[in-house]
């Protein structure tokens, strides 16, 4: 399917057409875009595109993430391809981690997101806060 071309219902026609993909559940777009999307993820992308981290500087780089969390964003992140996950024989052994190609790709898309995000983030908090004093 030309991306270009097909408006956004027809892709969602098509991806729910095709039920030997796997329908609607397995729209590239929704497929892709859920991990990185996650709470922590893009600020993991951040930093990771700066330089590899170890896991305990991850930690202390973002202070409110419980390790379990960390612990499962990585290796979601890793999954996708997006990170790499090095083991150093040492005792104990540690762990680096660094984006790969794909997720210094993903990354560069992102970052006009990332700004965004910091240029309007007051903006989006007003919005919300004038949502809720009309919604209650």
């Amino acid at each position: 399917m030309n991306a270009r071309t097909a408006s956004t219902r027809q892709k969602i026609e098509i991806y729910r057409a095709d039920v030997m993909s796997g329908g609607i559940a397995n729209c590239p777009i929704r497929d892709v875009v859920q991990n990185v999307s996650g709470k922590w993820s893009g600020l993991l992308l951040m930093a990771l595109a700066e330089q590899p981290y170890r896991f305990g500087e991850l930690r202390r780089l973002v202070p409110d993430i419980s390790q379990r969390m960390l612990t499962q964003t990585l290796r979601d992140l890793q999954r996708d391809g997006y990170v790499h996950r090095d083991v150093f024989p040492t005792t104990p052994p540690s762990v680096e981690y660094s984006l790969t190609d794909s997720g210094r790709s993903i990354h560069a898309a992102m970052e006009h997101l990332f700004q965004w995000a910091e240029d309007n983030h007051a903006r989006v908090v007003e919005a919300r806060r004038s949502f809720d004093k009309e919604k209650f």
